[in-house]
This record gives C-alpha cells, sequence and structure tokens, in this order.
C-alpha cells in the first residue's frame, strides 16, 4: 500500500498530482472538478485507444476529444491526448476475438480496465509526476490493515444502480493503491446535478454502452469484419432441426434476438433462447421458454481468478456472486481449488451462466476478486 494511505476510505490530499481519464463523458468531467474543488493538481489524459474506422458513424472518438477538452477548459485544468491504440490491440482486441473464435462471449471491459486504464494509463501517468489517478468509475477504495498488513479494498459504488466494482475485480494492490474514485461516493443523479450547475458542455451526454472504446456499432457486422464465419445446423433440445446458424462465435448463452428462426415454431409458442454450442460438432441448440433447465444452472467452474487481497475466500464460505454485470447478488458456496481456480455452488439456480464472462464475489459491500466461467453445471 501506498506510504500516503491511511485506515479508511482513500480521497485526494490537497496539493497532490492526479491525472484524471478524460473520456469525453459526464462522470469524468465530475471527477475533474471534484478533485480540483479539493486542492488537487489536476491534469487531464484523454486515451485513444481504437484506430480502425475511426470516421465512422459509430466511432464516437473525435467527439469525445472535443467533449473532453470542452470540459477541461470550463474546469480550468490541462488536458492531453495520448494514443493507447496499439497496447488496446495487442493487450485486449486480440484476447478478446480469441475468446469468441473459442466460441466464449469474453468482457472487454474488464480486460481493458486492467491492460490499459490501470496499467498503460497508469504508467503514462507516473511519467507525468503523477502521484495518484482517478477516472469516472462508480467504485471506492478502502485502506485497511490486514493480518499486520496495509492493504486496499475495491467497494461497491454508493449508487447500488450504477456500480461497478464487477469491471474492476482483476485490479491488483498497487493499482488500487493510486486510484481514485470521487464519483463511487455520489449517486448518478448527484453527478448530473453537479455538471448542469456547473454548465458543463456534456452536462446531459448519453453515457456510453457499446464496447470498451469501440463505440455502439452493430455487433454482428463488426465482428464478422475480424473473424470467419462458418455455418452450421441449429438444433432444439430434441435433436431436431430448427435453423442454420452463421457460425457459433455470433452467439452467446441466454441469447433470445437475432437467433433467426421464428417465435412460434416448434410448437409451444415461447421465444427461442440460445442454451449451447457444440464447437466440434459446429452445432448451435436452442431451446423455448426463459425459465428452460438447459439455460439454468446450479453451479459454476472458474479459472484465471484474480484475489484483490492477494488470497482467495476460505473454503465453504458463502458468498455473493455476479456472473454479469446488471445481476443482483447471488448467494454460493466457494470451492476454491486452487488460487487460480474455484468452484460455486448456487444456494439457488442461476441463469444463463456463460462461459467467457466474469464471476465477480463479494463479501458485503467488498469486492474480492473473481473468475473467468470456464463452465456452468446444469440444474
Amino acid at each position: 500500500m501506498s506510504e500516503t494511505l491511511t485506515p479508511g476510505v482513500v480521497r485526494a490530499r490537497p496539493g497532490e498530482r492526479v491525472v484524471v481519464g478524460l473520456s469525453g463523458g459526464v462522470d469524468s468531467a465530475v471527477t475533474a472538478w471534484l478533485l480540483k474543488q479539493q486542492g488537487c493538481e489536476v491534469i487531464g489524459l484523454f486515451m485513444k485507444n481504437w484506430e480502425d474506422d475511426d470516421d465512422s458513424e459509430y466511432c464516437s472518438t473525435r467527439q469525445d476529444w472535443i467533449d473532453a477538452a470542452s470540459v477541461a477548459d470550463v474546469i480550468g485544468i490541462d488536458i492531453e491526448a495520448v494514443n493507447f491504440a496499439a497496447e488496446y490491440r495487442e493487450r485486449v482486441f486480440a484476447a478478446f476475438l480469441a475468446e469468441y473464435q473459442a466460441g466464449r462471449t469474453p468482457n472487454p471491459d474488464v480486460l481493458c480496465n486492467a491492460e490499459i486504464k490501470f496499467k498503460a494509463f497508469l504508467d503514462h501517468a507516473m511519467r507525468l509526476g503523477a502521484e495518484r489517478i482517478a477516472t469516472g468509475h462508480y467504485a471506492r477504495v478502502r485502506a485497511v490493515i490486514d493480518q499486520g498488513e496495509p492493504r486496499v479494498e475495491l467497494l461497491r459504488g454508493l449508487d447500488a444502480g450504477k456500480d461497478q466494482s464487477y469491471f474492476l475485480h482483476r485490479l491488483t494492490q498497487a493499482q488500487l493503491s493510486r486510484a481514485l474514485f470521487p464519483v463511487g461516493e455520489l449517486h448518478k443523479r448527484e453527478v448530473r446535478e453537479i455538471a448542469a450547475r456547473l454548465a458543463l458542455p456534456n452536462a446531459a451526454k448519453k453515457d456510453s454502452t457499446g464496447i470498451c472504446f469501440i463505440g455502439e456499432r452493430p455487433f454482428r457486422e463488426f465482428l464478422n469484419r475480424y473473424l470467419p464465419t462458418q455455418p452450421g445446423p441449429i438444433l432444439d433440445d430434441r435433436g431436431a432441426l430448427v435453423g442454420e446458424h452463421v457460425g457459433l462465435a455470433f452467439y452467446t448463452l441466454g441469447q433470445r434476438k437475432g437467433i433467426g428462426i421464428g417465435g412460434t415454431r416448434g410448437g409451444s409458442g415461447d421465444p427461442w433462447f440460445v442454451a449451447r454450442k457444440d464447437m466440434a460438432r459446429n452445432t448451435l441448440y436452442v431451446v423455448q421458454g426463459h425459465d428452460h433447465p438447459w439455460l439454468c444452472s446450479d453451479a459454476l467452474v472458474a479459472s484465471d481468478a484474480h484475489w484483490i487481497g492477494g488470497r482467495p475466500p476460505a473454503q465453504g464460505e458463502s458468498i455473493g456472486a455476479k456472473t454479469r454485470y446488471r445481476q443482483s447478488d447471488a448467494r454460493g458456496l466457494i470451492e476454491p481449488v486452487t488460487e487460480a481456480r474455484f468452484n460455486l455452488r448456487f444456494d439457488a439456480p442461476q441463469w444463463a451462466a456463460t462461459p467467457g464472462q466474469s464471476a465477480v464475489l463479494y463479501r458485503s459491500e467488498v469486492c474480492l476478486g473473481g473468475g473467468v466461467i470456464e463452465a456452468s453445471i446444469p440444474s
């Protein structure tokens, strides 16, 4: 833990040089203003991490830069633009494509935070003489003494509807000890009110919902540019042929829209959902009805685990878990196999626990870390 941290929720100290990741959005804009109000020497840093077709209607980099620069001008701070496109393609996008090609559904935002925002960006900020970095994430950091050793914990943001600790669960002690999340102590409504009161140019700007740094483009069309298509059969749970898929990489467990086989075919009239992928046979399995047993899991196996505190939870501990971002905690018992792998057995069946997505574990408000879902165990 940084020598500047004392036990309690970590906040900026007057006079500290803090480099803020200004994305062009309202959360990072208010983050910069809050830090300046607290007496910090604030520098804005705009990250450009995607260059392919960045002049298209789906890539907002140019407008985001204009918004970020305008915010810096209003707040009265310097801003620098830095290009991490090569690092993003090598550390994030290559893994993103490899996962899809293997039939899994990755979460690039998790890897982007670990490899770009809190690694490449952090390294650059340190070269600028920064003592801390800050982003507009809805999360908090708390310094503690754990078994006689100083550590930092990642906490949920106070706004439960906006909490983003899920996406930050792979950060290390070194990364978190340098990080500040000022809006994590606010609700989104308060952030909007501050931005409006300051007349920030992006006060009413919509939140981005697309892939990290790539934007809100038609996903199948985008993926098709980088991955080969290999059509194959779509079978139902009885093995009957109900259609043809365009390539297994383009589908994810629990998907309802875009399967292309209609809503009433098969007799029941219930909507179809993607339930399984057979990569060896290039076959997609679908079922009818949201509550079909194939869509529910009693347990999961996760690999590539990362523990923020340096060690996994205790064997058999009852834990809260999220298998996707927009989900309430699901209670379950953890069974660590090794520090890098764990099993999680749920108290109640969970819907569409998807290989490639993150299973993130919580002890009350503390995010412990998590792993990548390798397989789910059907009910």
